[in-house]
């Protein structure tokens, strides 16, 4: 302390204003720079009693919100002082536990429950009638536009987007597999056990089976899924169903509400999430005339608590990454199924299939409405590194926040009111 007010003495003793300024300027800057650093650190270190209190404070500050705040343990326990590490270095100091709290949740929200033949179903009718009218564009939303077209040596993709009136944008995909079966593509995607043991599906740290029916093959499924260290990871529960319409198999998988799997601040719990595909037998792209090729039609969306426009730059960037994971994945395991190895009881529950007759198709082509596909038009690249500078920050500040919808919407309107004004200059 004694040092600062030295310097700062020295610099009111120079003999002119701009002198004073500069070196006023020299003393201050490692001072802001060393700030900045403590906040940058201050965000990804916070801990859980901390979230808890600006929680509280977004809330309004009342007693009411504060009383519904799980109660945190003693600071003189060692899992407190682990509980406060970010959750990518908590994962190798003891995941296993987390899982193994999780699955005693998964186990108490079973017992007791019914099997899903006796209930109502959780997919049914209208859900195909929906996914039908996606694959065959015949659903009247919006135009879809073209982000991006790629290939493999023996994999296509391609992928459009399209922002909905309401809700999060939508995705649409084609992945063509060459040399792959309708069935083993099907058996693949609902492998939950093969999609974390491989970890082409490298997003996904736990899976359990809620509840099963032997009638219908309708699942209803508990996810966890990693997301970036700047967000918590997410939490669905999910139900899926799989039709055979002639040749095609329609996969419906979407989020469901789950009253006896209780809510948590870590993992977040994802209530909006629609992924489904049409998968059937194409002509190859090799051009030998079989229908030795499978291609995959799917259509995505999920509202995962993070602002549109950053997701939406975020799966752009992301997305051709994820994908080329799935081929080589494919490839696994048709290996491990040609070598005997049995199938998991996920896959087993994908072969029940609902079959459809004709008539279904019939009844449905007396609808016309549909929608177009458009190349995407780009957009002038200027200005971009400010522009993500200011969007990074909103996203580290808003995710630090990770409850309380009116700060998030200030500091993200802020932010894009901010951005826009820099595309005028």
């Amino acid at each position: 302390m004694g040092y600062v007010l030295s310097a700062v003495a020295r610099v009111l003793e120079l003999p002119t204003a701009w002198g004073a300024a500069w070196e006023m300027a020299l003393l201050a800057g490692p001072l802001w720079a060393a700030a900045l650093l403590g906040l940058l650190l201050g965000w990804a270190w916070r801990p859980r009693w901390a979230a808890g209190l600006v929680v509280a404070t977004a809330d309004g500050g009342s007693a009411a919100a504060a009383a519904q705040a799980p109660a945190q343990p003693p600071f003189a326990t060692l899992d407190f002082w682990k509980a406060q590490l970010p959750a990518r270095l908590r994962a190798p100091l003891g995941y296993a536990g987390a899982a193994v709290q999780q699955r005693e949740d998964d186990e108490d929200a079973v017992q007791g429950s019914s099997e899903m033949a006796n209930e109502e179903l959780a997919v049914g009718k209208d859900d195909l009638v929906n996914l039908w009218r996606l694959v065959d564009g015949r659903d009247g939303g919006p135009a879809w536009i073209k982000m991006m077209e790629k290939s493999l040596p023996t994999m296509t993709y391609q992928a459009w987007r399209r922002d909905a009136q309401t809700g999060p944008p939508q995705y649409q995909s084609s992945s063509i597999f060459e040399n792959a079966t309708p069935e083993e593509v099907r058996d693949f995607f609902g492998d939950d056990e093969f999609r974390m043991s491989n970890k082409w599906d490298d997003m996904l740290i736990y899976h359990k089976t809620l509840e099963e029916c032997q009638t219908t093959g309708t699942m209803k499924v508990h996810w966890v899924r990693k997301f970036p260290f700047f967000c918590s990871d997410r939490e669905y529960i999910i139900a899926r169903r799989i039709w055979k319409l002639g040749g095609a198999y329609y996969c419906v998988t979407k989020g469901i509400p789950c009253s006896s799997i209780p809510r948590r601040n870590k993992p977040r719990r994802v209530d909006l999430y629609y992924s489904s595909w049409c998968i059937r037998a194409v002509e190859s792209k090799r051009g030998n005339g079989g229908l030795t090729a499978c291609e995959v039609l799917l259509f995505h969306h999920e509202d995962m608590g993070i602002p549109y426009e950053i997701a939406k730059l975020g799966i752009r960037q992301g997305m051709w990454g994820c994908v080329k994971k799935i081929e080589p994945g494919l490839r696994a395991y048709q290996e491990a199924r040609a070598a005997g190895e049995p199938a998991s009881r996920s896959a087993l529950m994908a072969r029940i299939n609902t079959k459809v007759g004709d008539n279904f198709v019939r009844s449905l082509e007396s609808n016309s409405d549909e929608s177009e596909i458009v190349e995407a038009e780009e957009k002038p690249a200027r200005n971009h590194v400010a522009r993500f500078l200011v969007l990074g920050g909103a996203v580290a500040l808003a995710c630090t926040l990770d409850q309380g919808l009116l700060t998030k919407a200030l500091i993200f309107g802020v932010a894009r009111k901010f951005v826009g004004q820099r595309k005028t200059l």
